[in-house]
């Protein structure tokens, strides 16, 4: 047992508690600072030193290591059988021999390097165990307080125990806190470096999941499953729910009694809207749901490997399916996972109406021109989007092609102009065919 009278011991256990941090970690931490002062103080000796903490004195007691050798040739590293015996009784050669060195012998500056080192080693340690004690915690809800703003908006926070950091970026921009608030966040990010080694957010789609997980029991134990999770932090979330359990519905159990449960998550996330979808396998389906509030009439799978959707809804339910500046739409693709592509009823009868005009007329090429000149997969795209004939792409504004076959301007640009040359050489069969006619009769 360690002398409680020692100063050492008692630095020692101070220092452990003080940062939390295993006694083992500061033992070792002081053994290394003080063989490096010492030998900072005593380099022309060139000895081998080592340096142990005694727990039974409490004290650091020096040693200089040397090899038992019957005839020496170096001094600092080398001891004669005679002289070892005089220390150890029955030394023999080859032995390791520890010769006690004074500890008050190290002077100012060496002490107070030994002091620096054990910060290091100190603070080292500190870094390790947080590392160790919240790596696993990724994806975490904690819970802290504000403890102050650095200059450009970086939020530090006090978890307790240590300080963690909620980036600018990770805030959301409809929320305001002060000093001293009470906080939640997520942990995002956790690594070893200097500075703040703990990052929260309060952005990402883990904070509503948590929250949830807090609110609803059936989540809690397993019963109702959060399947996606899909936010534009401080405006608007989606998320998909599903239940194990036929008697128990996943969207009624996350809100709650008169809403209470979503609203109490609503109310932390300082006022964002939540919509809360069953989800389901079928892509369709989950996509049909994803478009809430809006009404779907239907939805067709145009490319299962490219995972591309076309839904069709009412003339007055476009803008709503589309969300303002596309939020709805956007949220619902990250939620499904699927690029969703939305279209009205009146805008497909046109479309319709325009294919069956160029088939009744005959008048129009086929696209399969366009094979060879173009990549196949293209080919395929402009069918499903309704182009029938080459003239109609030849005729197309490039923006409009662009974005109703989300393509780049230049991949618009290329189709355009492949249709065009084909137009372009095309005999003028209609006018000659005129001229026979006339001659004929």
């Amino acid at each position: 047992m360690a002398n409680p009278r020692s100063p050492i011991a008692e630095s020692i256990e101070l220092l452990s508690r003080e940062k939390n941090i295993d006694p083992e970690a500061v033992i070792t931490a002081l053994k290394e600072a003080i063989r490096r002062a010492y030998e900072k103080q005593f380099k022309a000796t060139g000895e081998d030193i080592d340096v142990e903490y005694n727990p039974e004195t409490g004290q650091i007691e020096i040693f200089a290591r040397k090899v038992v050798v019957e005839q020496v040739t170096d001094p600092a590293r080398e001891i004669s059988l005679q002289e070892a015996n005089q220390l150890v009784e029955g030394a023999e050669v080859g032995d390791i021999v520890e010769i006690p060195r004074p500890f008050e012998g190290l002077g100012r500056i060496a002490a107070q390097m030994a002091k620096q080192t054990i910060m290091q080693k100190v603070r080292e340690a500190e870094r390790q165990r947080i590392y160790e004690e919240y790596v696993g915690r990724v994806g975490e809800l904690v819970s802290g307080f504000v403890k102050r703003f650095e200059k450009k908006g970086d939020m530090i926070v006090d978890l307790g125990t240590v300080e963690a950091l909620l980036p600018r970026s990770e805030q959301s921009k409809a929320e305001r806190y002060s000093v001293g608030d009470r906080i939640r966040a997520v942990i995002k990010e956790v690594n070893r470096g200097a500075g703040h080694q703990i990052i929260l957010s309060r952005t990402v789609p883990e904070l509503i999941m948590r929250l949830f997980e807090l609110e609803v029991p059936e989540i809690y134990d397993g019963t109702v499953q959060i399947k996606a999770c899909a936010r534009d932090p401080g405006e608007r979330a989606k998320i998909a729910v599903a239940s194990s359990d036929p008697d128990v519905d996943p969207v009624g159990a996350c809100v709650g009694m008169k809403g209470s449960r979503v609203q109490a998550v609503i109310r932390e996330l300082h006022g964002e809207k939540i919509d809360i979808i069953e989800w389901s396998e079928n892509p369709a389906k989950f996509a049909a749901s994803a478009l809430s509030p809006a009404r779907v009439n239907r939805v067709h799978i145009v490319d299962p490997v490219a995972r591309r959707l076309e839904v069709i809804v009412d003339d007055d339910q476009l803008s709503l399916a589309i969300g303002k500046q596309g939020q709805n739409v956007r949220l619902a693709v990250k939620l499904v996972g699927w690029h969703i592509d939305i279209r009205s009823e009146s805008e497909l009868k046109r479309e319709v109406a325009a294919q069956m005009e160029q088939l009744v007329s005959g008048g129009g090429t086929p696209l399969s021109a366009l094979e060879g000149r173009l990549p196949e997969t293209m080919v395929e795209q402009l069918k499903a989007k309704g182009f029938a004939t080459v003239e109609q792409i030849a005729s197309s504004d490039v923006d409009q092609l662009a974005e109703k076959l989300d393509w780049s301007l230049a991949q618009a640009t290329e189709v355009r102009a492949a249709a065009q040359a084909i137009v372009g050489e095309r005999p003028l069969e209609p006018a000659s065919s005129a001229s026979a006619s006339e001659e004929r009769s």
